[in-house]
């Protein structure tokens, strides 16, 4: 192998590269046509999905709002601001607004949580007027009708308490019973561990990464650092590559396992009466894990016809020792954690909001149900980082790391990688990842580390919408 700064010649007794068959030229000059096309299709249609941005900020106002009670004065303007009870009534009032700009009413669950907050907030003509409306025109059988209507001296049934927000479930028993009978002293407690896991936390672990990212770049700078190994990985070609990709991952994977498999799937649980959420997280799972099968048996193909596997394996996982792949992967998520910010800041910045989240972000978000849960969290922190670092850290990055060289592979991987997840409004934060990731493959020579390195991503951010949502 050459030095890290240049390509990497195949390993030793590897024979001369013959040109490839046209069947197989062919189908991977469609398969990469056919993969332009959705991804292009998708990166468009990923701007009329709705944002979780604008959800999480409620939840932590919310979350402002109920520990408010309980903090010291000298942290109030600092997590929770100078009037929390405000900013979320403005904010409510805007989520209000734009779904009636856009032809709908907003979620019962908002308009009954701002008539709430107007009614502690004194202004009893506009939270009556917002209950008389939430009462006429909300579904009569839902929580949030029936509370309305409580309120309003209309029904003098036993209330629903709403199950989705947890300021809303506090405010409507208090609304209907005195404080300590709701528990609005443990709430507001609870509410303040939740405030500063999700506000304080984030802020000293991107100091922390701060300070990790400025010592490598010194001692990058200072020439002081271990050099660069090689990047080492399976002897496929470009085209191989793109078949795997465009052809297994998109064609196979994104496009054909969906119509074959959903289907069946649905099918099957219907017939088992699996109801929501449950059905959701296993909907999640089973098709993660059938488009995953497309992609990972033509990948052991590739690799069979390569002849003997080395000791250290194809895509050079190399797991052990435990507690390095471990350090290397938290190191490398904490000196990507800055940079992911940053972009991300700027984005805002410069784009505002452009929508297109993941869908599971928001069904993580509002799910209660524990074994959907767990389904959503084996699909995002175990599958989802094997899957996707064995693809493009494990093969795409080496592969065209030889042509491009090290540099131009991590780039190029990182490209593919955010694209992948077919939304433009996460997709310059998603580079940043995607680099990050492909550093840690090339600095570190093995693969284990990327994938605990993107397991521990995925599972602070689950964490995070756990925190929010609960």
């Amino acid at each position: 192998m050459t030095a890290g700064n240049g390509p990497a010649p195949l390993p030793a007794g590897t024979p001369p590269g013959r040109p490839a068959p046209f069947w197989k030229r062919g189908l991977a000059l469609l398969s990469l046509a056919l993969s332009l096309l959705l991804w292009l299709n998708g990166l468009v249609v990923s701007l009329s999905r709705p944002s979780v941005g604008g959800e999480l900020n409620l939840r932590q106002l919310e979350l402002a709002v109920l520990a408010e009670p309980g903090l010291p004065d000298p942290l109030q303007g600092l997590l929770a601001g100078a009037n929390p009870a405000q900013d979320l009534n403005r904010a409510l009032e805007q989520e209000i607004l734009r779904g009636a700009e856009a032809g709908a009413p907003a979620p019962a669950e908002l308009r009954l949580e701002r008539a709430l907050l107007l009614q502690r907030l004194q202004q009893q003509d506009e939270a009556k007027a917002l209950l008389q409306e939430l009462a006429s025109d909300a579904e009569p059988a839902s929580p949030e009708a029936q509370l309305a209507r409580t309120l309003l001296g209309e029904s003098s049934g036993p209330p629903r308490w709403p199950g989705q927000r947890a300021l809303l479930r506090q405010w409507s028993c208090e609304a209907l019973a005195d404080g300590e009978r709701c528990g609005s002293a443990a709430a507001s407690q609870r509410a303040l561990v939740q405030l500063l896991a999700v506000t304080v936390l984030p802020v000293v672990v991107l100091l922390a990464g701060c300070a990790l990212l400025l010592r490598e770049l010194w001692l990058r700078w200072r020439r002081r650092a271990a050099p660069m190994p090689p990047l080492e990985g399976p002897p496929l070609s470009g085209l191989d590559a793109v078949l795997l990709i465009a052809g297994g991952f998109v064609v196979v994977g994104e496009l054909l396992t969906p119509v074959l498999v959903a289907p069946l799937l649905q099918a099957m649980l219907g017939a088992l009466a699996v109801a929501e959420p449950l059905r959701a997280g296993l909907t999640v799972l089973s098709l993660y894990l059938a488009l995953m099968a497309g992609p990972l048996v033509i990948l052991a193909l590739m690799l069979r016809g390569l002849g003997p596997t080395p000791a250290a394996g194809w895509l050079m996982y190399r797991w052990q020792p435990w507690p390095g792949a471990l350090h290397k992967a938290l190191r490398g998520l904490l000196m990507v954690l800055p940079l992911v910010s940053l972009v991300g800041w700027l984005q805002g910045q410069l784009w505002g909001d452009a929508g297109g989240s993941n869908p599971l972000l928001d069904l993580v978000l509002r799910s209660q149900n524990p074994a959907a849960l767990a389904c959503f969290a084996l699909t995002a922190v175990v599958l989802a980082p094997l899957f996707e670092e064995t693809l493009f850290r494990g093969v795409l990055l080496p592969v065209a790391g030889r042509r491009l060289g090290p540099l131009g592979g991590v780039l190029l991987s990182a490209l593919i990688f955010a694209v992948a997840h077919l939304s433009l409004g996460e997709l310059p934060p998603l580079f940043m990842l995607g680099l990050g990731l492909g550093w840690l493959r090339w600095s570190s020579g093995r693969l284990g580390p990327c994938v605990l390195m993107h397991a521990l991503w995925n599972g602070l951010t689950f964490c995070n919408l756990l925190l929010l949502g609960s």
